[in-house]
């Protein structure tokens, strides 16, 4: 029988209790979104809790909020946090985003969103949720965001091409500029599966970044070890 768990060279991640499993897309995330010295941290859906747990690790002082709309997931990724290293700097809100309030802003937003608006949906209620924008959509996400952000900080988002084109058209509504974005290939020469983008409400000069998960041998690449190294067991 599988495990049912994933473990990280500084904690464990329970995960059969959660629609969505521990993904490539939530450790890119994870181990990329970034910004200096946050305070505050918030991870919108963040399902098994493995982005909150990373940037827990990652920045040892910062506060992390995860919020979580599914009930068994929420507990889950609360168990998880409780019992982490990081613990004392972690908590779990559940319910919806939309109604997610608070009088400190965030120095750093990460999400790794639904984004399935017109997928044909499974028999699989809590799955439907995790995928698709029903219960969140781009414009919920981009607005309350921004209004959460602090001056400087930023918004971590990765999404597929063609959806990241869509929330860009709506970032630009709410003030957001693209700071830095990351497109994400399996191996080079193949097409962008993935594309990671970090907005903020300041204006700064625009970067980019390729990442590549493989080698044309299949090992794996620099630019992904680099992301990985410090939290896969087979990355030290």
């Amino acid at each position: 029988m599988a495990n049912t768990w994933f473990q990280f060279q500084q904690f464990r991640v329970h995960q059969d209790q959660c629609a969505m499993k521990i993904s490539t897309d939530a450790v890119l995330l994870g181990g990329l979104a970034s910004i200096e010295n946050p305070q505050k941290i918030l991870d919108i859906g963040t399902g098994t809790g493995v982005i909150s747990l990373m940037l827990a690790q990652r920045y040892p002082i910062a506060q992390v909020i995860g919020i979580e709309l599914d009930n068994v997931a929420a507990n889950q990724a609360g168990e998880n946090f409780n019992s982490s290293p990081f613990s004392s700097r972690m908590k779990i809100w559940e319910g919806r985003f939309q109604e997610f309030n608070s009088e400190e802003k965030f120095d750093l937003i990460v999400s790794n969103p639904p984004y399935f608006p017109d997928h044909l949906k499974s028999q699989n209620s809590k799955r439907n949720q995790a995928l698709h924008t029903d219960t969140l959509s781009f414009r919920e996400l981009v607005c309350n965001s921004a209004s959460l952000l602090s001056k400087e900080g930023c918004f971590w988002v990765i999404l597929p091409p063609r959806q990241m084109q869509d929330l860009r058209e709506v970032s630009k509504e709410f003030g957001l500029s693209q700071w830095q974005s990351f497109t994400v290939q399996d191996k080079p020469g193949k097409r962008v599966i993935r594309e990671m983008v970090c907005f903020g409400l300041e204006e700064k000069e625009f970067q980019s970044q390729e990442i590549f998960i493989k080698n044309e041998d299949g090992t794996a690449h620099p630019s992904y070890q680099k992301i990985v190294s410090g939290f896969l067991l087979e990355f030290p």
